[in-house]
């Protein structure tokens, strides 16, 4: 098949990963995940490498202004501006909290500030400002020794998505967020929506009315902490999408056009009470969905957040179910794919069997413990199932442009990337990768996949 799929090198730094700093299909850019890293030292000398006295210069805003520069060159390469064709940014930054017990007994707050950052940011991104997602991974999340920092984004081309992007202002009644950040962007066919997370942006500061607990979450979203009713997660999650309801409105669309979801979770066993909101929001042709979980909010007292790329109100393009023969259904409530105009949108792809338990072929028969190597197994299982939703949504596996890919443990990523890379002859795709603990969403795996793959005519 005839594709314009092509990676994208500038001036940047060059990864040692087999990725590409970019990839380009269909009038989109993927960005692979950005450290302060020269991958020569490790973190680069002037992103504070260089032994400087540590009480003189930002950490955060050191590494954050290398990171951005480096992400404009490579979007010069693209034949994009950085600082108005971003129409979507994802953010990664390294805490010691929570803990994993705190991350079982609900607490998501990484207790950490990025303002040196978004200080740092708004100089090279314009507004209206792409649509956000920030998120606290743990202290050794990153691949590179001592970075902070990780940023990778989804561009528009301008040759192909003319701007300029629309932004969406946070409609009457729904809370209006801290960070600079748009609701909404909307650019040619497509529309983006920021993270949402259940809070009020005010939560308890000075409101003598909201429970004990010092939170952000705003009164709506809670529940009472006093008698034995109700669910956290479930009154967050609704609460969050009516939210995010509201905001797509607002931008000329609706939920019933999303395309894919992001879920954030604190931890694993909150995928059920989720799921089950999920259900009442989408009975019919629910979107892909990816749900990550082990990630720190920020809005103290928050137990999710949700994003989503939805079709604009105005858009022909068509919404296709993907469902690939022989290969298991979602997790919970979500199709394995969902295609749209030229993208193919997966939900998570794990090393799952049809029960939603780890697929016994990957697993390290317990009476050999040092025989195999599970990792790569898991990956070539996850590939070939990946393939076969392709082949099914009419494309190939050599199509995907961009995938970020989440770890239990970093002693894991040679042989998982090893065998990601050998499915690959031509341009690998744009990448990010992230460790943010375990047990995953699926007990005994060690990784989870986030991918977008291209349909070209």
């Amino acid at each position: 098949m005839a594709s314009d799929r092509k990676a994208i090198w500038g001036d940047e730094p060059k990864p040692l990963m087999p990725y590409s700093p970019a990839l380009k299909a269909g009038g989109w850019v993927f960005f692979a995940g950005q450290l302060a890293s020269d991958f020569k030292d490790g973190l680069a000398p002037e992103a504070g490498g260089d032994g400087r006295n540590p009480n003189v210069g930002n950490r955060l805003e050191l590494q954050s202004r290398f990171v951005m520069q480096n992400l404009k060159k490579t979007a010069d390469a693209a034949g994009i501006d950085i600082g108005t064709d971003i129409v979507r940014i994802y953010q990664w930054f390294t805490s010691p909290y929570p803990t994993m017990d705190e991350f079982a007994d609900g607490n998501t707050w990484p207790r950490i500030s990025i303002t040196p950052y978004l200080d740092t940011r708004n100089e090279f991104i314009y507004e209206p400002r792409p649509a956000s997602t920030g998120m606290g991974i743990r202290e050794t999340g990153l691949l590179v020794k001592d970075t902070i920092l990780e940023v990778d984004m989804i561009g528009m081309d301008p040759a192909i998505n003319p701007g300029p992007s629309k932004g969406t202002a946070v409609p009457e009644g729904t809370p209006s967020p801290l960070a600079g950040y748009s609701p909404a962007i909307e650019r040619g066919d497509w529309v983006f929506l920021a993270g949402e997370i259940p809070v009020d942006w005010v939560g308890d500061w000075g409101r003598p009315e909201y429970y004990g607990t010092p939170s952000g979450v705003a009164l709506k979203a809670r529940t009472n902490p006093n008698f034995w009713y109700d669910s956290d997660v479930e009154r967050q999650t609704d609460f969050v999408l009516e939210k995010q309801a509201a905001i797509a409105e607002a931008a000329g669309t609706s939920l019933d056009r999303a395309v894919k979801a992001t879920v954030y979770l604190g931890h694993p066993s909150e995928f059920e009470a989720m799921d089950k909101v999920w259900r009442k929001w989408f009975p019919e042709n629910p979107p892909a969905r990816v749900v990550i979980p082990y990630m720190g909010l920020g809005g103290k007292g928050s137990r999710i957040e949700i994003a989503f790329k939805l079709l604009s109100g105005s858009s022909d393009l068509s919404i296709e179910t993907i469902e690939a023969p022989g290969v298991p259904p979602g997790l919970g409530h979500e199709p394995q794919a969902i295609k749209a105009g030229k993208f193919l949108f997966f939900s998570t792809v794990a090393p799952f069997d049809h029960k939603g338990s780890l697929d016994e072929s990957t697993m390290r028969r317990p009476n050999f413990p040092f025989y195999g190597q599970p990792p790569k197994v898991e990956m070539r299982y996850m590939m070939e199932k990946a393939a076969k939703i392709c082949e099914a949504a009419g494309t190939s596996l050599d199509q995907i442009c961009r995938r970020q890919a989440f770890h239990d443990d970093f002693t894991h990523f040679a042989q998982s990337i090893e065998e990601w890379a050998a499915h690959f002859d031509g341009d690998k795709p744009a990448s990010t990768t992230l460790e943010v603990g375990g047990p995953l969403l699926v007990p005994g795996s060690h990784v989870l996949l986030d991918l977008i793959g291209y349909c070209p005519d």
